[in-house]
This record gives C-alpha cells, sequence and structure tokens, in this order.
C-alpha cells in the first residue's frame, strides 16, 4: 500500500524479514548508508544494505536450542512487511519448514518445474502475503543465527516482532538489547493484548480479538449467533495502524535521530476500528443495537435483497436516493406514503418496507437490476462471491489482479497493490520466494560471509 512513499521519499531499500512457524520477527530495512543528521538514507556504491526488516517464528528441529513457539498474532505483519516493501524485504524462515503458512492449504500452487513437483506446491495464504520478498532459512535459536541477527539489526531502521511481551528477551532479541546495539532503531511490537495490561501475557489471534473486543457480537445475521468477519480484519488493520505508526516514527528520528519502541495490540486496533458503534455506547451508555447483517439500525432501506438468481445491496440512504429507488423498482407513490415519507418513518416501518421492496426485487436478476440501476445515482451493489470479485470487469480495469512468473510454479495470478499514484508505480516487482531461495546470496553479499563459513552454518543446520 506504501510502495510509493518508500520509492520517492526513501528512495530505495532493503528490507529482512525472519519468519518461522510461529511467531514473527520483522526488520525493516533501508538499502545503503544513512545520513544520520537528516535521517534519510541514500544508495550507497555496490548496493551494501544498511537496512533491513526481519521476521522470525518457530523452532529449529536439528539445533537444541529452545525458541520461544506461542505466537501473539499471526497474520498481521507478514501482511505489514508486503505493505511496506518498497524497501527489498529479505524473509528470514525455519530453516525445514519453513515459514507455518506454506503448509497452510489446499489450495496450493503446484510446482510444474524442478525437484519439488510431487510435493503439493506453493500455498495460496503464503502467496497472498509474500512477494517482493527474499528467503532466508535461519534458525536465531543458535548463537550463531542470533550473531548474524545481531549484525543485521545494527544497521537496521525497523524491526517488527509479534512474540509475547518479554519472551524475546533471553534470546538477546528484546527492544532493550537491540536498542544498545542500534540506538536508532524503530522496533514495533504486535501482539494480542499488548505490552501492558491485566492480559499482556495472553495470544491474541485476530478471531479471538474479534469475539472479546466487540466485532462478533455486531457481525451476523440479525436473528442468529454472532460470527466472525470472513477475512483477519483485525490482523489487517492492525498492520496498516503499525504501518502508519511506523512511517510516523521514522519521520520522528528524522528530527530528533533517536528510534522508540511502538507497541500495538489488536485488542487496541479493534476497538478503535469500532468506530460510530463505540462512539455511540459511550455518548448513550446503552447496550449496543446487536446484529444487523446487511442492514443498517439507523438507515432504511439499507440492506441486501434477494433477487431471482441472487442479491444486490440497495442504499437508500436518505428521501431523494428513496425516491430514485421507488421509481426504478416502478412504484413511485411510496415516498408519499406517510409510513414511507421520512427515514425515521421507515426506521419505524422497517420490516414492511423491506419486505414490499423484496416483493419487487425477486422479480427480476441481479444482472438486470444492475442495468435498470446503472447511472442512477443511487448506491447499489451486486453481491459477488470471490471468483466473481477477480473476474470483475472494474477490478480487472483498475489492475488489481496482475500474472507473474513463479520460479518453480510458473505463471500465477497474484491480487496487486490498491493504491495508485499520479508519479509512483509500486508494482509486483518479483514473486513469493521459494523456501530459503536467497541464503547464500544474502550471507555472502550482507553479512560478508564467506563459502566456508556459510557451509559450516549450513552442516550445523543453522541455515539452509
Amino acid at each position: 500500500m506504501y510502495d510509493g512513499y518508500f520509492k520517492d521519499i526513501i528512495r530505495s531499500g532493503k528490507a529482512l524479514e525472519v519468519s518461522y512457524t510461529a511467531q514473527w520477527l520483522e526488520l525493516l530495512a533501508l538499502q545503503g548508508s544513512c545520513n544520520r543528521r537528516s535521517g534519510l538514507p541514500h544508495i550507497a556504491v555496490g548496493g551494501h544494505i544498511a537496512r533491513k526488516y526481519l521476521e522470525t517464528s518457530g523452532r529449529h528441529c536439528q539445533v537444541q536450542y529452545d525458541e520461544p513457539t506461542w505466537p501473539a498474532t499471526r497474520f498481521a505483519e507478514p501482511n505489514l512487511t508486503m505493505e511496506l516493501n518498497r524497501a527489498e524485504v529479505i524473509k528470514i524462515e525455519h530453516p525445514i519448514r519453513g515459514d507455518d503458512t506454506r503448509a497452510w492449504g489446499p489450495p496450493y500452487a503446484k510446482h510444474i518445474r524442478g525437484d519439488k513437483q510431487d510435493s503439493p506446491g506453493e500455498s495460496a495464504y503464503f502467496l497472498s502475503v509474500n512477494r517482493n520478498k527474499k528467503s532466508v532459512g535461519l534458525s536465531f535459536a543458535s548463537p550463531s543465527g542470533v550473531s548474524i541477527l545481531h549484525k543485521l539489526v545494527k544497521d537496521c531502521d525497523v524491526l517488527v516482532e509479534n512474540y509475547l511481551p518479554d519472551a524475546l528477551q533471553k534470546y538477546q532479541m528484546d527492544y532493550s538489547t537491540l536498542s544498545k546495539i542500534n540506538p536508532s532503531l524503530i522496533y514495533a511490537s504486535i501482539t494480542g493484548y499488548g505490552q501492558t495490561g491485566p492480559y499482556r501475557k495472553r495470544a491474541g489471534y485476530d478471531v479471538m480479538v474479534e469475539a472479546e473486543m466487540g466485532l462478533m457480537h455486531i457481525t451476523g445475521a440479525r436473528d442468529g449467533p454472532p460470527v466472525k468477519v470472513g477475512v483477519a480484519v483485525t490482523d489487517l488493520t492492525t498492520g496498516l495502524y503499525t504501518s502508519n505508526s511506523i512511517m510516523a516514527a521514522l519521520l520522528g528520528r528524522m528530527r530528533t535521530g533517536k528510534g522508540q519502541h511502538i507497541d500495538v495490540a489488536l485488542s487496541d486496533c479493534q476497538v478503535a476500528t469500532l468506530a460510530n458503534m463505540a462512539s455511540s455506547a459511550l455518548i448513550s451508555g446503552q447496550p449496543d443495537s446487536g446484529r444487523w447483517g446487511t442492514a443498517h439500525p439507523s438507515i432504511v432501506p439499507y440492506k441486501g435483497f434477494k433477487t431471482a438468481d441472487g442479491d444486490i445491496l440497495l442504499g437508500g440512504g436518505n428521501d431523494r436516493l428513496f425516491g430514485v429507488l421507488c421509481d426504478k423498482i416502478g412504484k413511485p407513490a411510496w415516498p408519499k406514503d406517510e409510513r414511507f415519507n421520512t427515514n425515521s418513518a421507515r426506521v419505524k416501518n422497517r420490516e414492511t418496507l423491506e419486505a414490499m421492496i423484496e416483493s419487487e426485487t425477486t422479480k427480476k436478476t441481479t444482472a438486470e437490476w444492475l442495468q435498470v440501476l446503472d447511472e442512477s445515482g443511487m448506491p447499489y451493489a451486486a453481491v459477488n462471491d470471490i471468483q466473481g470479485t477477480m473476474n470483475h470487469e472494474h477490478v480487472l480495469a483498475r489492475d488489481m489482479v496482475k500474472e507473474i512468473e513463479h520460479p518453480t510454479c510458473g505463471p500465477m495470478k497474484l491480487v496487486n497493490t490498491p493504491v495508485k499514484y499520479s508519479y509512483s508505480e509500486p508494482s509486483i516487482r518479483t514473486p513469493p520466494p521459494l523456501l530459503g531461495q536467497h541464503t547464500e546470496e544474502i550471507l555472502r553479499d550482507i553479512v560478508n560471509m564467506d563459502e566456508s563459513e556459510i557451509k559450516d552454518l549450513k552442516a550445523e543446520g543453522v541455515v539452509a
């Protein structure tokens, strides 16, 4: 989402992202040396990486060291890494299993090249949030692995991690330790419930936070049970809040030269995104309005209605738009009916009016209604499934689906970056990486290791 920011304000960059099985420790890095007086990086000759982005999780199977394995969150961090990925992202993964999400399938994109054609393939889940990254297999459970990560941290700008509070202290990857190595480090911790408070030690996956922090209670059919949102919306919004916080911290560092610890909790972000629902509860002191399905508690008509072959959303958000709707469905007299002539009257007579509207919408197909409502000025939309969305003419016209070439899976389609700029051109530069695809390159070119050192680390099971 912020590719253009990094392209034009920070100019260029490299990032390191380490992912193991359960936790994430991510480090945003920029390419080149940094002008400490201005806080802005500039490109170094030869492409030396002086700024990096790191993400880790899991336990190594061969090297016998304890490693924290209980995640505080799951999906917010890799999505955040992708959003802030104009810096080159180096994803450091568990040397054997890799990122847990590589196994989260089906569906999988099948390997059609190389020596992995008998394997399940690359999971769609992993592919969704790992474009524009390089992969290194590395265990930070060993002293050698920690040493490598410390070398990377020394010149990095931002680290993002999602371990439970205090879990990284014994591995010398906590903020107190790393800020001594790099005082300008911006260290963002994403957890379920934050670094402080009575729930700080609780793991917090998206769905648990949706439930505990109110979202699930107001989501679902009016007479049905609470349900979760169809995607990990709390993780995704937390990633966006964190990306904004990171950019603010980078701008702040330009003035002060100092890094800082950013504490981001899924619970806080979910409370914030309750928005008007939270405000209504605070102002009124009354219970919330409960679940409304596709309807709106204070606007009528504003919901989904059945058609002859599907569903359509109609939004008569004010008296004028209600009049437009009535004209289009062939009922121009309805706005004059005292039961429906104001929004408050329509809210009072909601069930009657909604049933009357649906008796009309079921007479035509969704496509027919879309044609009737075209250029009416009234908000309306078909209810599409995901395949319908991916093949939607407007989605395709906006270049939201991009075909890229994967090294072993061949051509594949991914969702493109959603933000368009007048000058910048964010893009999918590289496909999601294979596990360990860039290990030797990164250790050689960035950590300055020779071939014999890398060979020894592979033999020890520290890298792959």
